[in-house]
């Protein structure tokens, strides 16, 4: 069986969180640069709001330094492709081991509501907007 047009690009734009949560957990960031577009404007990440692409991953970059890792599980994606524009909103649980100590765990529930584009480079995210389901928690793992 093969997949139409529109079962392919509602693959291929779901394809496009996962790449940005495995990107920015391998600490890939000239992969994670990829899932947006130069002027990709970014909300909801707190009082700052990016107008770039650029200026964003800098300031990922920066927020990473805080933790040793990052884990980001995305689930429950809804994907509406209206032809070379679509919409993505996806469920992320997000887990951040703290640098200065391993066992502190700050955890977030939210939905990242995407807007992207088909471009030559593929489907690539042109506004960004994380909104927070449970405010983040901070956790001490017990080492079992």
């Amino acid at each position: 069986m093969t997949m139409t047009d529109l079962q392919q690009d509602t693959a291929d734009v779901g394809q496009v969180m996962i790449r940005y949560a495995t990107s920015v957990d391998q600490r890939d960031l000239e992969r994670y640069a990829t899932c947006f577009t130069s002027d990709v404007v970014v909300t909801g990440f707190g009082e700052i709001e990016f107008d770039d692409r650029s200026t964003y991953v800098d300031w990922v970059a920066g927020a990473l330094g805080r933790y040793s890792a990052t884990h980001h599980q995305i689930t429950n994606q809804e994907v509406e492709v209206d032809g070379d524009r679509a919409h993505l909103r996806s469920y992320v649980q997000a887990t951040h081991v703290s640098a200065g100590d391993p066992d502190e765990l700050i955890i977030l529930w939210a939905i990242y509501d995407d807007r992207l584009i088909r471009t030559d480079d593929g489907w690539q995210i042109t506004h960004h907007h994380l909104e927070r389901l449970i405010s983040p928690r901070r956790i001490r793992a017990e080492r079992l």
